[in-house]
């Protein structure tokens, strides 16, 4: 079985249970329900939710020596009696915290801390830890001060590290914080300069738009397939293989390289090469039997791309148990709760498990099973 390490962000996530609308207002009390205590963040929720697709997995992250981080610790066992291990305990730090609110009806919101996160840097990644992996996958620079500063010289730094040691490599940026820190680095330059050494990126709409095309930003829940194929092109030109752009409700728009680049990417290559080569899909989500929060739900949907990579599923399957995995996580207030086993994953896409159809409305775009599109770049259709 291939292994992955996923590095980066960790955090403590609080979550109260809201039942009922209101409007935020200064002043006001807001009475909820008992809080749901889970940890947060791409290390968890991405880390994790591969732990329990049956992906041996590897956890790097920095905590403090503090309640919420003997409390993060204590739920990775809770998970796997090894996931904690790679956890670094800084005495002068705080750990990583979120309130999540999510309010029905409303997108959810977060307050966060970044706390230890902020120092993370790439003498943190173990590579030691990294023998006889396929995959390492990093999550949320946009959170991280040390890996964004000096136009993200760190976070360039562990990207080329990881590449010399030879294995596949994924990134998942997160959304910056517009009116912080974060906000004000230079996206645009340093995805510029790590991107050649990213086999796979998957941002969301918005965190794409925020970077590419700032003039756009909060309008990612309404791009069409013009402007995902115009900014799929540009991911691909600054140098990644596989760029997978997250919709949300209106699912994920994966679009990948020519063979010669795919075959590049290490022991974490799709099975077969050529079936992956120069695709352009649009897949739907998979109609949820309840929708409880969406804490996670594009983390853990990466999750699910990568154990179907790793696991050698064919291009559109892959993009489907993506989406299946990020509406098993809808269904639980938390990022975890809710992710099933790969194999009873793949028994409950087997058993006809209905998606949300939508037309795409564009020249050159044919609908296939279970209502995925595949566009004019696709080598299937062309």
């Amino acid at each position: 079985m291939k292994r992955a390490v996923v590095a980066g962000h960790i955090c403590l996530d609080i979550i109260p249970h809201i039942d009922h609308s209101f409007d935020l207002v200064p002043g006001r009390l807001y009475e909820v329900g008992a809080p749901t205590i889970a940890t947060g963040g791409a290390v968890s929720n991405t880390g994790v939710a591969l732990h329990k697709l049956g992906i041996p997995t590897v956890l790097m992250g920095k905590i403090g020596d503090d309640s919420f981080g003997h409390s993060i610790q204590d739920v990775l066992r809770s998970h796997g009696a090894s996931l904690a291990d790679g956890m670094v305990m800084v005495p002068e730090a705080v750990s990583s915290y979120t309130v999540v609110v999510n309010i029905p009806g409303t997108d959810r919101m977060f307050l966060h801390c970044p706390g230890a996160n902020n120092s993370f840097c790439s003498g943190d990644v173990d590579m030691e830890a990294l023998r006889g992996a396929s995959m390492f996958h990093f999550g949320y620079p946009a959170f991280m001060a040390a890996t964004y500063a000096e136009r993200g010289a760190e976070l360039v730094r562990m990207y080329r590290q990881v590449k010399r040691a030879g294995l596949t490599t994924s990134l998942d940026l997160g959304m910056p914080d517009p009116g912080g820190p974060g906000g004000q680095a230079d996206w645009r330059a340093i995805l510029g300069d790590v991107l050649p050494t990213v086999d796979i990126f998957m941002p969301s709409a918005d965190e794409l738009l925020y970077v590419l095309d700032r003039s756009r930003f909060g309008q990612g829940d309404g791009l069409g397939a013009e402007d995902l194929s115009r900014l799929s092109r540009r991911l691909l030109d600054m140098g990644t293989a596989i760029a997978a752009i997250k919709l949300g409700a209106r699912g994920m728009y994966i679009r990948t390289a020519g063979a010669e680049r795919l075959a590049d990417l290490g022991p974490g290559a799709p099975a077969d090469v050529a079936e992956w080569a120069q695709r352009e899909a649009w897949f739907p989500i998979f109609r949820e039997e309840r929708m409880a929060g969406t804490t996670g739900a594009g983390d853990t949907a990466i999750a699910g791309f990568l154990a179907a990579l790793l696991r050698g599923l064919p291009f559109a399957e892959a993009g489907r148990f993506a989406n299946a995995v990020g509406a098993c996580n809808v269904e639980q207030p938390d990022a975890l709760s809710g992710i099933r086993g790969w194999d009873e994953t793949l028994a409950r896409i087997g058993a006809g498990w209905e998606t949300v159809r939508f037309a795409v409305g564009r020249p050159g775009w044919r609908e296939g099973d279970r209502g995925t599109w595949f566009g004019p770049e696709d080598s299937s259709v062309r």
